[in-house]
């Protein structure tokens, strides 16, 4: 049986080695980073940009890591050891341009070469988000990015609810919820948010304390106040994703003028009786919300939820898709409904998808942001069937 030297001089003899030199040459060429040390190591210091995966786990991971086979990856370890038997492991899964970096990091650290500590999980992140961390599309990457992403909801009712709880379990980091109601005992039937203790309490206090016990890792910021013309601004300012659950065009129509301006992506929800209906308004990307409606129906023609109800399932079900767009956005993965509305059908159990293009004379989107007036809209006072007050 050979020995370990052997083994390792008969491994380099089948890869390729290269010196740092060349490594950061095919780095700045755009080359894919491997980094194959334990997270210990990886946690002290590592390259910028760097995949990691633990030698141990190299053979399960590298595949939704790294899908294309073709793609020149420069592997690399502490020393060069273990990124060369990794290097021959790739090229038998079929890697066809596969390099170790001799010296490793230790040596690439040396020469005083471009690396950084990384933002890494915590012990207890890593047990909690653990479902996350197993999912190659979201990983320790996508969630550290959630947990430095901010969303506003628009609403702490039947649709913010759902939204929150699951943004909130998922580790988004910052929440913002804009709500000026107080809790009623008509709004139990749907929004979970909220409980019987906390009737007559503002929704914006009991949002923030169901929400800080469900993950302790998360800022909820909260604005007791009506959404107008003079704040909406310096409302959805920094934050990534706006979340609509309102219940009438006039927030409707302003949020919509108002993210175009910011140039931030709202996902867009409504209920009524039990249809739902959801899609995706990223700015000058897709429609806008008055692509969609241009202008409200007759009010005979738009009773609200409260005067014609709704199932108190329904808005867990949009809202919670509410949030899955939300998270696709912030990690820039699947395709999201921009340009495409979801239509939901409890009664008949059936999901419709129905295309929405962007029209080119709308008197929103149309236009330059810099020409957008922020303007209240109070005229247009009753919702839409589908603009669900209960949210």
């Amino acid at each position: 049986m050979p020995s370990f030297r052997e083994l390792l001089a008969q491994t380099r003899r089948q890869i390729r080695e290269v010196d740092t030199a060349e490594a950061a040459e095919a780095i700045a060429r755009g080359a894919v980073v491997l980094d194959v040390r334990e997270a210990a190591e990886y946690e002290q210091g590592a390259i910028p940009g760097a995949i990691h995966i633990p030698r141990g786990h190299l053979e399960s991971q590298i595949e939704n890591r790294v899908p294309d086979r073709q793609a020149r990856i420069i592997v690399h370890c502490a020393s060069g050891v273990r990124s060369a038997f990794a290097a021959k492991t790739l090229t038998e899964l079929g890697y066809t341009d596969v390099a170790s970096m001799a010296g490793g990091f230790n040596r690439w650290k040396d020469e005083g070469r471009d690396w950084k500590t990384p933002e890494t999980l915590s012990p207890d992140q890593r047990n909690r988000y653990h479902r996350h961390l197993l999912l190659p599309e979201v990983g320790e990457e996508g969630q550290l990015k959630l947990l430095d992403s901010k969303v506003l909801l628009l609403g702490a009712g039947g649709l913010g609810s759902p939204a929150a709880l699951y943004l909130a379990a998922a580790g988004v980091g910052t929440l913002g919820i804009v709500d000026m109601d107080v809790v009623d005992a008509s709004n139990l039937q749907r929004q979970l948010l909220h409980n019987i203790d906390r009737i007559g309490e503002r929704k914006v206090d009991s949002a923030k304390k169901t929400l800080a016990a469900i993950n302790p890792d998360v800022n909820v910021v909260g604005y007791d106040v009506r959404l107008g013309a003079d704040n909406v601004a310096d409302i959805i300012s920094g934050y990534d994703v706006v979340i609509d659950g309102a219940d009438n065009f006039p927030s409707r129509y302003l949020l919509n003028d108002a993210s175009l301006k910011a140039k931030v992506p709202v996902v867009h929800g409504s209920i009524f009786r039990f249809e739902g209906q959801a899609t995706v308004f990223a700015p000058y990307e897709g429609p806008c919300y008055r692509c969609m409606i241009p202008e409200p129906p007759p009010a005979e023609l738009a009773p609200s939820c409260a005067e014609a109800g709704v199932l108190g399932v329904l808005p867990g079900i949009i809202g919670s898709i509410q949030g899955i767009e939300a998270i696709k956005l912030l990690l820039g993965m699947g395709d999201t409904l921009v340009g495409r509305l979801l239509a939901y059908d409890a009664l008949e159990q059936s999901f419709r998808t129905f295309k929405v293009n962007r029209d080119p004379a709308c008197p929103a989107c149309s236009l330059d942001p810099e020409q957008i007036t922020i303007a209240e809209y109070d005229e247009l006072c009753m919702p839409h069937p589908v603009q669900a007050p209960g949210a």
